[in-house]
This record gives C-alpha cells, sequence and structure tokens, in this order.
C-alpha cells in the first residue's frame, strides 16, 4: 500500500546528527511479534540531517499482538512525520498546536498516555515509543522522520545512532549520506556494538565532498556466538569536519534559500579574564566536589599564560581565592591548583551572592584598567541545587545578576545533576549572553566538566555581526554574536528575494584580541542551485526546512530572556512556523489514531530540559549473583549486616512515616578465620606480571617483567618513527599500574587508562568508554577495538599494536600488551622499550640453571626462570615458564 502523506504535504527533509534506531517486540512469546525488515536512512546535506526510520513487521501468533516501535533520537531534533500502516490502512500523526492537541484528545491525556510517546531517555537522546494490537498473520508498516541541523562542538559534528533491534531482523540496513560541497576534511566512525563478524557488514566510501556508510549484516553476522540472539545493541556514531580557509565562510544556496557557514581557521585566541563560581554546598559532598576538584585541577592547567583568573567558592558563605583576578602564571596555576584541592563541602546555597561577588571582582578590575584591552571576560558558575540562602527568589536573583552584569561580561552556567532547576540556571546564563549545560551525574562527571571548558577556552572574535545587501535577502535569522570560540561555527539563514542580483555577497565584522576585522565573501546564486542537483544526496527544499529549524531554536532561545510582552510574539512566529513545516517542537504535538477507534489516539510532544527529571528517581531493583559461599576446604562464611545513614534525595511530595525507605542494608561477607593448627599453609597463588613482553628474533622469545621500584609516572617506551609513546604509574605496594597512558602522533591522540574506565582524548574532546563494553572505532591512522573481556588493542598498519586489559585475575590491575613488535624502529627507547635493543642473553648459570644474564646496554639484569600466568588471552589465564626480569 501507498503511505499517504498527511496534513503537511511539504517535501520532507532528510538529516541525521546523532541517530539511534531501536525497535522491541515486547510479547510473552519472544518473537511472536517479527520484525522482519528495519531500514535507516539518513541524508546530511550542508549539515542538515533529515532521518527515515522504517519498521515492518508481522503478527506470527494465532492471537493478536501487541508490537511496539521504539525509536531513540537526538534531542537536538524535531519529528516531522509518523505514521503506520496496517491492512493496507494509514494512520497519520497529526501536528497540531499544543493546546488544540490537548483540547481535543482530552480523553487521551486523562488516562496519562500524552507523555507516554516522547521521553527524555539519555544525555543525548530522547526516546520515541508507540503500540499497537497486531492481528494474527497481519503485517504492520511503522515510519518515523526527524530532522536537525548538526552543530559544530570542538571541531567536529556527531551523528549519533542508536542500533537496537532485540531480535534477529531478516533485513536490517543503515544507509548514511554525506554531502558537503565544502569538502569532508575528516571522517571517523565508532561503534559500542561491532564485532569482527560485523567489520564485514560496514562499508564507508569517501571522496572530496560525499561519503556513504552502509551497514548490512546477515543474520548469522547478528547472532551472538552459539546463541540465537542478536548482538545488535548500543551506539553507531559518525564524526566529521569540513574544509575551511580564514574567510567570509561558505555561503551555500538551494531552492530560494540560503546558508551561510561561518568558522575561520587560523585567527589567535583573545586573552579571557574568568572566574570560576563552585559550589561547595553539602549536596555536593562525596563524589560531585571530589569530581568538581578533580577538573578545576585540569582545567587550571589548561589556561593560557595571557589570561586572567580567580575562584570564587560558595555555600551559606561566599569566599574569593584571592582579592582581585591574577595572571595564569605557572606559580598562580600551582597555587589554585592546592587551593583547589582542598575545597571541602559543607553549608547552605547563596548563589545570589556568589554571582555579585564575581561580577565585583570584575568590575573593580575594569575600573582599574586592569583588564587587557580587546579581552574577553566569562564568568562560570557550577551549581548542583537551587538557592537556600541569602536572596533565594530564582527571578530575583536573575534580575539582580543581569543589572550587575550590564551586557559586560558572558555568564555560563552548569547544572550538575538533577537537583537542580534548570530553567533558573538557563534563564541566568541566557540573559547575560552566555548558555547553560546538564553535567550528569557520572563515573565521567569531571570530562564533561573539562570538555565544556575547552569549548569556551578559546576566544576567537567578540561582537560578530553579519551584513547582507538589503536588495538580496530577506526573514534572515539571527545575525549578530557576541562570541565566537574556536572549535564551533556560526550558522545564519535566510530566503533569497526574486530580484535578487546574481551574486550574493556578505560582510562579516567582528573584533579580533586588538582590532576590528572584516571578512567577505561571495557566491554564485546559479552556480550554487546546481550544486544541489544531485537527488542521491539531497532531499526536497533541505535549505528551506534547515532555515526553518533554525530560525525556531532561536525563538525558543530568546523567549527565555524575552519580557512577558515579547514572549508573546516570538511563541506566535515559532508556533507558526512548527505547524508550516510540521515539526514537533516545544510548541506543537502529534497527535497519533489508532485503529482501535478515536478513543485510541495518544499524544506525542517534545520533552523539554527541565528542573528536575522525575523518572532517574526511580528506584531500580539490584540482584546480585552471589559465588558459593562455602565449599570444599573453605570456611564457612559469616554475614554481617551494616547500616549506612539515609542520603537526602528530592521525592515527589512527603511519604507517610510507614513508606519512608529506612537505611540501606549493606551485606558484608567474611570468611571465619580457621582454627589454629588446623589447615595447611595454602601456597601462594601464581601471579601475572605487569608486563609480557614478545621478543621477535631473540633467543628469548617471550620476557615477564616485575616492577619493584617505582617512583612516580614511568617511561615504559617511545618510539618516534612510529610515533608512539607509553607511560605509566606503578604502585609497588598493589603491584599494579593504576594508570597507563599512550600517546600517538599522527593522528594526535591520547588513551589514558584507569581501573574504572579508558579515558581517549582527541581534538581537545574526551571520550569515556567502560572496561568490558565493545568497542570498535576508526579514525585516519588508527583502529581501536575493545571485546567483552576488556582488551583493547590499538592498531594500524605497519605499527606495533598495543593492548591494554583490566585483568582481574591473581595480581589484579591493569595490563600491558605488545604485538607486531617487530615493527620497532631501531630508535625505541624507555624502561620497556631497551628490551627491543641490542640485547645480549648469557648462557643459564653453572650453579643455577634457572638463572641467567641479560644485558641492555649498559645495564645487567638477573633474568630467572618463573612460572607465571599469562594474562594475553584473556582470564583467568594459562600457567608459563617464563624468563623474568625484575625493574
Amino acid at each position: 500500500a501507498k503511505m499517504k502523506t498527511w496534513g503537511c504535504t511539504r517535501g520532507i527533509a532528510l538529516v541525521l546528527p546523532s541517530l539511534l534506531a531501536a525497535l522491541c517486540a515486547t510479547t510473552a512469546q519472544k518473537h511472536d511479534i517479527d520484525v522482519y525488515s528495519l531500514t535507516v536512512d539518513s541524508k546530511v546535506s550542508s549539515r542538515f540531517a533529515h532521518t527515515v526510520v522504517t519498521s515492518r513487521v508481522v503478527n506470527r501468533a494465532e492471537t493478536a499482538q501487541e508490537a511496539t516501535f521504539q525509536v531513540e533520537l537526538p534531542k537536538r531534533a524535531f519529528i516531522t512525520n509518523f505514521s503506520m500502516i496496517i491492512e493496507g490502512v494509514t494512520y497519520p500523526g497529526n501536528i497540531k498546536e499544543k493546546a488544540a492537541a490537548q483540547e481535543q484528545y482530552s480523553a487521551a491525556v486523562a488516562r496519562g498516555e500524552s507523555a507516554g510517546l516522547v521521553k527524555a531517555t539519555g544525555r543525548k537522546t530522547e526516546q520515541f515509543q508507540v503500540s499497537v494490537s497486531v492481528a494474527p498473520s497481519a503485517k504492520v508498516t511503522f515510519e518515523l522522520v526527524y530532522e536537525e541541523l548538526l552543530k559544530r562542538q570542538l571541531g567536529a559534528y556527531e551523528l549519533l545512532l542508536k542500533v537496537q533491534p532485540q531480535q534477529l531482523v531478516r533485513h536490517l540496513q543503515m544507509d548514511i549520506h554525506i554531502f558537503e560541497p565544502q569538502g569532508i576534511s575528516f571522517l571517523e566512525t565508532e561503534s559500542t556494538f561491532m564485532t569482527n563478524e560485523l567489520v564485514d557488514a560496514l562499508t564507508v566510501s569517501q571522496n572530496k565532498t560525499k561519503a556513504h556508510i552502509q551497514f548490512k549484516p546477515t543474520l548469522s553476522q547478528q547472532k551472538s556466538s552459539g546463541q540465537q540472539d542478536t548482538v545488535l545493541n548500543g551506539n553507531f556514531i559518525v564524526r566529521y569536519d569540513v574544509n575551511r580557509t580564514v574567510s567570509g565562510g561558505s555561503i551555500q544556496i538551494e531552492g530560494g534559500y540560503f546558508v551561510h557557514y561561518f568558522a575561520p581557521e587560523g585567527l589567535p585566541t583573545i586573552p579571557k579574564n574568568v572566574i570560576f563560581v563552585i559550589d561547595k554546598s553539602g549536596s555536593m559532598r562525596g563524589r560531585k566536589i571530589q569530581q568538581t576538584r578533580e577538573a578545576l585541577i585540569k582545567i587550571l592547567d589548561d589556561l593560557s599564560p595571557s589570561d586572567q583568573f580567580n575562584l570564587v567558592s560558595f555555600s551559606g558563605d561566599t569566599t574569593q581565592w584571592k582579592p582581585s583576578l591574577v595572571p595564569a602564571s605557572a606559580e598562580n596555576v600551582n597555587q589554585a591548583r592546592s587551593y583547589a584541592t582542598g575545597i571541602q563541602a559543607q553549608g547552605g546555597t547563596n548563589i545570589n551572592d556568589a554571582m555579585l561577588m564575581a561580577v565585583q571582582l570584575l568590575d573593580s578590575a575594569n575600573q582599574q584598567e586592569l583588564l587587557p584591552e580587546g579581552s574577553v571576560s566569562l564568568i562560570i558558575l557550577l551549581t548542583d541545587g537551587d538557592p537556600t540562602m541569602g536572596e533565594t527568589n530564582p527571578a530575583r536573583i536573575q534580575k539582580n545578576v543581569k543589572e550587575a552584569v550590564g551586557g559586560q561580561y558572558s555568564v555560563f552556567s552548569l547544572g550538575f545533576g538533577f537537583d537542580v532547576s534548570y530553567a533558573f540556571l538557563e534563564k541566568l546564563a541566557l540573559d547575560n549572553g552566555g548558555l547553560a549545560r546538564r553535567i550528569y551525574e557520572d563515573s565521567d562527571s569531571a570530562l564533561q566538566l573539562q570538555d565544556f571548558y575547552q569549548e569556551v577556552a578559546n576566544p576567537l572574535l567578540t561582537a560578530v555581526t553579519f551584513e547582507y545587501p538589503s536588495n538580496a535577502v530577506e526573514d534572515v535569522s539571527q545575525d549578530n554574536f557576541r562570541l565566537l570560540f574556536k572549535g564551533s561555527e556560526i550558522v545564519v539563514a535566510g530566503k533569497i528575494r526574486d530580484q535578487s542580483p546574481d551574486v550574493l555577497s556578505a560582510k562579516v565584522k567582528g573584533k579580533m584580541h586588538m582590532q576590528n576585522i572584516t571578512f567577505q565573501t561571495e557566491s554564485s546564486v546559479a552556480e550554487q542551485e546546481k550544486e544541489f542537483q544531485n537527488p542521491k544526496y539531497i532531499f526536497h527544499s533541505f535549505m528551506e526546512r534547515l532555515w526553518a529549524y533554525l530560525t525556531i531554536q532561536q525563538l525558543l532561545e530568546k523567549m527565555v530572556s524575552a519580557s512577558n510582552a515579547e514572549k508573546q510574539a516570538l511563541e506566535t512566529q515559532a508556533l507558526n512556523l512548527s505547524l508550516h513545516y510540521c515539526f514537533v517542537t516545544p510548541l506543537t504535538s502529534m497527535v497519533v489514531t489508532k485503529p482501535e477507534g478515536k478513543e485510541q489516539s495518544e499524544v506525542a510532544e517534545k520533552p523539554m530540559e527541565t528542573g528536575r527529571v522525575p523518572w532517574l528517581h526511580t528506584p531500580t531493583s539490584l540482584s546480585l549473583p552471589l559465588p558459593p559461599l562455602s565449599g570444599k576446604g573453605l570456611p564457612k562464611p559469616r554475614l554481617f549486616l551494616l547500616s549506612e545513614p539515609p542520603r537526602t534525595t528530592s521525592l515527589p511530595g512527603k511519604l507517610p512515616a510507614s513508606l519512608r525507605p529506612g537505611p540501606p542494608l549493606v551485606l558484608v561477607c567474611q570468611p571465619s578465620l580457621p582454627t589454629l593448627g588446623t589447615t595447611a599453609a595454602v601456597p601462594a597463588p601464581i601471579q601475572a606480571p605487569p608486563v609480557i613482553l614478545t621478543l621477535p628474533g631473540q633467543s628469548v622469545d617471550r620476557l615477564c617483567v616485575d616492577i619493584k621500584h617505582s617512583q612516580g609516572p614511568m617511561h615504559l617506551l617511545s618510539d618516534p618513527e612510529q610515533g608512539i609513546e607509553v607511560t605509566a604509574q606503578y604502585k609497588t605496594e598493589k603491584d599494579q599500574f593504576s594508570w597507563i597512558k599512550v600517546t600517538f602522533k599522527n593522528p594526535e591522540l591520547q588513551v589514558h587508562a584507569f581501573s574504572e574506565h579508558v579515558v581517549v582524548t582527541r581534538n581537545r574532546r574526551n571520550s569515556a568508554y567502560k572496561w568490558k563494553e565493545t568497542l570498535f572505532s576508526v579514525i585516519p591512522g588508527l583502529k581501536m577495538t575493545m571485546d567483552k573481556a576488556g582488551l583493547l588493542l590499538l592498531s594500524s598498519p605497519d605499527r606495533v599494536t598495543i593492548g591494554l586489559l583490566p585483568w582481574d585475575g591473581p595480581g589484579e590491575g591493569l595490563r600491558l600488551l605488545l604485538r607486531d613488535t617487530d615493527r620497532f624502529s631501531s630508535r625505541v627507547g624507555g624502561v620497556l622499550g631497551q628490551f627491543y635493543q641490542n640485547v645480549v642473553w648469557g648462557p643459564p648459570a653453572a650453579a643455577n640453571d634457572s638463572q641467567r644474564t641479560v644485558t641492555v646496554g649498559d645495564l645487567e639484569y638477573t633474568a630467572t626462570r618463573l612460572l607465571k600466568l599469562d594474562y594475553q588471552e584473556g582470564s583467568p589465564g594459562t600457567e608459563i615458564s617464563c624468563w623474568s626480569v625484575e625493574l
């Protein structure tokens, strides 16, 4: 059956920035609902992504079954279409003004279904989900379309796809087409579900301006080893950037609309004056304050010597680190690090006084002419709660701060966790030329803080304005901006007038550190229109939709800090555009009608990044598989119950005392001590050495290295020709590496392994991966993979492969592996690298044939034949006899 279009008849565009397709069959008999086809088709034209997710299912049971269609999509995306085709009849989604949808379907709302179709699910995503009853042998086609303008952050655009079909799918296909007229400068892919079997299902082809990524796994590739379950469950990410010069940017034209991208390369950074305002109230106690300290120490190291800074910490009282701003000299940064290390959390939350103190510090520096001419002043606030002391009325705090700032400085608000009123922080920032961000409470919170700082660390231009000939364009989106940061991009879009000249010219004006600058650029209308004629990569009227998307996003943002009178006009404009272009925005809803009758209508709405997210407080049940606690030769355990004081958390409404949770119980298992003299001494378990070196071409092909003396970080190995360096910290008292860091020169990349996770840093962006999650990442010149055993391999053609492993056998801790070591150059060095140089092995000693000497340059070691555990093939390891040296 041909799919009908609904309400909106305009051509729908196809776009992808962060894409997640998921289809679940929730039935008693797992595969009664058979998903026989699932396709994701995403077209990205000039950063504007249009994504279509299509799922086809059939009910193979003899009774009616419920089929659930579930897609995770980027938070910044707008749904533009949804439809179901059941038995040849199309049931469309209709996009209406929110109030009208609520009135018309108040019955559905009363049943609590209105929030059921779309809900926030993760940091970057929200989930669309709809269920429908399917008759025996009947087929259903679900189709969802959404669109988004990709935002450049830290020098890259990111497309994120979640793939989790939850069953084997006969026809599973994902296609991503990218078209960038400026030229694609780099393209990399990353996946958290890819296995060696699945790699063959992925093809990436690319030329100067186009890329096509296809993932089409067969049924056998989708199976987990020896089972009938699918292995597909996780993220698929594409990152890329485009070519740029020091110019007025790129103007692209299609269908009577233009878009102007501006991100000039090679500009010097403007010096900045930055005040960090840190919440140290009682609710920050524990991990939050620890991560804040950790991030702050790293951020202080990243300050430029031309910057000035100060720290304000607050609870009920407010403290400034220094009486005035100080230069970011090595000495001052060291002092600030010591101060940050000592920040302790206790007391209330006085945001008003802390922010006014920060403004006062900048004001007094300004009056004394201590702020360098042309510098940029930023206030970065980090808090995890609402104001509880001093001025506690959010509206009055916003008013006080806005009046004090007076448009001179930019305020950035970071809300830590979910007990914070995000709407309050967002207005505080947008009122003062900055932006707000939520910091998610997780093991990588410190990295999130560092990444945010990196985004604002390098201001390039202030007071940026775009000028176009008034006779050439109309309905132009926002055309003046307070700041442009390195790694980001400014986008302006508008309509081309009917009588417009053949060439569209533009001027971009801004202020650099000590001078004003004007960029000029122009674009031929006819040439640009011709460029976008390729039907495979282009969807109809994509630039008009891009303009509408951008304009709506900007209107919604302006509404946050507008007066009541202005707000109404902005809302009307944004609503009209949302309805005209069929976008599900915070002002519209999509009504989905089901075949069961009028009563079965549901409403899909855009979730907002509100103050608190109640679903995150939902308690989860925890089941712990306990190993057998007593057995042959093992003492019987004794169980102790320890109670812990209850943690405070914000609960909706007060529970009656009988239902309030008591202190959580902690179960501790402790073996009984054996009675003296009744058990034989247990021999010490065979340990795995921290490092096993494979030595091709030497008389000993394998060397086990034990580290007995270590002070501070160790330089394990480096090879300038390979562009590789490995450093580590070894804790001799624990017999394990506490961290290992691998640095690559080309591509520039750093992999930092800790006991709980691995952090990969590239282009100032940090990504954290937990051990034993699968990972498959391909960037030009390097492949990074991790399997379920936790083995992380860093490999590329003609280079040594470096492996990192979280070993949990005897002598647990991080382990290092080296493969393809014949590729080391003659310049290899370091504590381990020396064994790949001129090594001379002496014969076994006459008195003890399990000992021999090994000479490396001027150093002589004793090698001893010992039983060790080989960790290289993963846990539990195999026993090997190995020549071992102590370092």
